[in-house]
């Protein structure tokens, strides 16, 4: 069953019911894809694989069987596609030889390095950008989905409305989720002045430091056209929010545009003009306002294979790197280069 108390009421609860909840769902589902999920949050968090690292080995060798078995038997297979291929591929790597999160500073920027993410399935963020509203698709991939219910950490009632936090199956950020205001609804990815408001006060009203929301426009990032924010936890400020940027008050310019908000009034006027003009964006709200970014579709033809994934982290100044050697090399003023290769 998801967590039952309120998510963000502390973050020693949040961090504990995050932790058990996982725990209990590698025990009560053995398919492929909630094995996926514990493994990638587990493989972003140290303590967590530590806690649960030999579960997970042991989880690993049996579905590896398992997968074998029904191959060479001809029979076929249940699971969905992506995760059998998402699996296929973890298996190539080897359990033993599979990487927790690496980190490291580069100036102000902060790399990761993350190579199960990797396997993530690009599902719509890698589509060519129309318009900022699409109509939401029920026969779509959505929030709703039965199969999803089980990779569901809270529900319930969350600053007066009815919400959902699923697990994020290929984490980027510490405690990461995916939440899903009024799910029932069936909301496209496009921000009202209603849901602006409530993410506001949810961040302003939490007990719990450091949280943080992010918002990826369609055509942002945004990989599944049903309303979400990303919910995270910040033990140190985003890169973005550090005092020397010239929109938090400081004299160093930052690679591209960004606004920071106190007033939610304002901000939504902001967001109403990039509505009006149809220009994807970036969004981080926190405890301290909102960061704007406003910037290039993902499919502009300035930017290259990897940067047209970014999404708000790598905008807040976070970049999620698959290769080693790129983790190694990327410097803070190649970063820059691609950060205002996104300006408009």
């Amino acid at each position: 069953m998801p967590a039952t108390l309120p998510p963000f009421s502390s973050a020693p609860a949040l961090e504990s019911a995050f932790a058990d909840r996982l725990t209990a769902m590698l025990e009560s589902h053995r398919g492929l894809g909630v094995y996926i999920l514990v493994l990638a949050n587990a493989a972003y968090d140290a303590g967590l694989w530590t806690q649960l690292g030999p579960a997970l080995a042991a989880r690993h060798t049996e579905l590896a069987d398992a997968l074998t078995a029904a191959l060479r038997q001809g029979r076929k297979l249940t699971e969905p596609d992506d995760d059998i291929l998402v699996f296929l591929k973890l298996h190539a790597i080897g359990f033993a030889h599979l990487q927790t999160l690496q980190s490291r500073r580069a100036g102000p920027w902060e790399m990761l390095f993350n190579p199960i993410r990797a396997l993530r399935p690009p599902r719509t963020s890698g589509l060519r950008f129309d318009r900022l509203l699409c109509p939401f698709n029920p026969d779509g991939f959505h929030f709703n989905r039965p199969f999803l219910a089980k990779e569901i950490f809270w529900e319930g009632e969350l600053a007066s409305k009815p919400a959902r936090i699923l697990y994020n199956k290929f984490p980027f950020a510490r405690l990461h989720g995916l939440l899903v205001p009024e799910p029932l609804r069936q909301l496209p990815q496009y921000l009202s002045p209603e849901l602006h408001g409530w993410a506001w006060e949810l961040c302003a009203q939490s007990d719990v430091p450091g949280l943080c929301l992010g918002y990826n426009s369609y055509g942002a990032g945004a990989s599944v056209n049903h309303l979400h924010f990303q919910s995270f936890v910040q033990a140190s400020p985003l890169p973005v929010q550090d005092a020397r940027f010239a929109h938090n008050g400081g004299d160093i310019a930052y690679p591209l545009p960004c606004q920071r908000f106190s007033d939610p009034a304002a901000a939504w006027f902001q967001l109403d003009q990039l509505h009006q003009h149809n220009i994807p964006y970036n969004l981080i709200y926190s405890q301290n306002g909102l960061h704007l970014i406003p910037r290039v579709p993902q499919d502009s033809s300035r930017l290259n294979a990897q940067c047209s994934g970014y999404g708000w982290s790598e905008m807040a100044g976070v970049v999620t790197l698959f290769s080693r050697d790129t983790f190694e090399a990327l410097n803070a003023q190649a970063f820059e280069m691609e950060l205002a290769g996104f300006a408009l």
